[in-house]
């Protein structure tokens, strides 16, 4: 029962981050192709990140309040297709600026729902959300070498086609789903405020948003920023596979990383990296060895992050609060950091050009680490909570 349980979330992050992968590396080439500036890029793609931050905690809540994920799941996947089949139909920006603004609202939701359902079940069977999420990583890489290759021989508009494919499959999928049983957990007593208000929380939810906000100028430019230097799009996607495959790596050992290490040290590590990271992508874009490298540092600056940061939100939100915790995870972190990240990121590309604009998203993970390491403090075992709140 618990390897068909995981193998049907496994197959949905899979599709899910298979979207993702078509969509992050080249939407905004999309765009580009579509006469847009970077600055008007950086506000159409950072609808996704704004939408993050108010959505997800609407159908959080609704998903905590029902205990009914897996059936907010399926709306959020079938109200997503409907909005992506109006990208056909939208050109000129404001007409765009519409139809990506309703399609963020529910396919910025899908995920975070999905993530409480996930650790919910995985509190009851003992298994690892990094080996399920490992899937999602698998999914994105295939998309993006996939579609490099496809849009180099079929064009740009071949994406259009691609993407509602997998939006279709998505919400096919998301009727394999089924709902966990919620523990009752020793905290359901606090309220969701009175989480959120403790330092420790604050200070990580603030750490997350300014890594994602160096994540963000990556996510909307870097494509483009590789395009602009004579890269080509197979090369543009087998660079993005590259970080994603370190990503697959560092899931299939943050089990034994996360027995070795605190998941504090984790996080500060991985901030460390992300500073190198971008100051290479900056400094280094016609060294294709130097973008190698700085690829592969993905595993750390998402992977190890991503997966500490997570199970660091599960032990402050849990029980009735999961699906709120994850929500509100999502919306500071890539709602709020995503989008500055994203806007500012396409005006500092316009107008400083786009070494500098790397360069600089470089500070943001370091005032992270700041944050973090000053901010954060967490109980020396993973399971004593206690004395957390009060």
């Amino acid at each position: 029962m618990h390897s068909q349980l995981h193998s049907r979330l496994s197959r949905f992050y899979f599709i899910y981050y298979f979207f993702v992968g078509a969509f992050v590396p080249y939407w905004g080439l999309y765009l580009k192709s579509e006469q847009f500036s970077p600055a008007d890029i950086g506000i159409l793609m950072s609808l996704f990140q704004i939408s993050r931050i108010f959505a997800p905690n609407f159908w959080g809540w609704l998903a905590d309040h029902t205990g009914k994920r897996a059936q907010w799941i399926k709306l959020t996947a079938f109200l997503g297709l409907c909005g992506f089949t109006a990208v056909f139909w939208a050109h000129g920006f404001y007409w765009l600026f519409f139809v990506m603004a309703a399609l963020s609202l529910f396919t910025s939701s899908t995920l975070p729902l999905a993530e409480s359902l996930t650790l919910a079940h995985l509190a009851t069977t003992n298994g690892h959300y990094s080996r399920i999420r490992m899937w999602g990583s698998l999914g994105f890489i295939v998309a993006a070498v996939i579609l490099g290759f496809l849009i180099d021989f079929a064009g740009i508009k071949s994406l259009l086609w691609f993407l509602l494919m997998v939006q279709m499959t998505l919400f096919i999928l998301s009727y394999t789903l089924p709902d966990p049983k919620v523990v009752a957990h020793e905290h359901d007593h606090y309220s969701i405020w009175q989480v959120i208000k403790q330092p420790n929380v604050i200070a990580l939810l603030i750490g997350c948003a300014l890594m994602v906000t160096a994540h963000g100028v990556l996510y909307n430019f870097y494509s483009i920023y590789l395009s602009d230097h004579g890269y080509s799009k197979g090369m543009i996607g087998l660079l993005w596979a590259v970080g994603v495959i370190c990503e697959i790596g560092i899931f299939i050992l943050m089990p034994k990383i996360m027995a070795r290490y605190t998941l504090k040290t984790i996080l500060l590590v991985s901030l460390a990296l992300a500073i190198l990271r971008f100051g290479m992508i900056g400094a280094a874009v016609d060294s294709l060895a130097i973008l190698i490298l700085a690829q592969t540092l993905h595993a750390a600056t998402f992977g190890s992050f991503h997966a500490a940061s997570v199970e660091v939100i599960t032990q402050f939100f849990n029980g009735r609060h999961q699906a709120k915790g994850q929500a509100i995870y999502n919306s500071v972190a890539y709602g709020i950091g995503g989008t500055v990240g994203g806007v500012a990121g396409g005006y500092a590309l316009q107008y400083l050009g786009g070494q500098v604009t790397f360069m600089l998203a470089a500070i943001f993970p370091l005032l992270g680490l700041l944050m973090i390491g000053l901010g954060l403090k967490l109980p020396k075992r993973l399971a004593d909570t206690k004395g957390m709140f009060g």
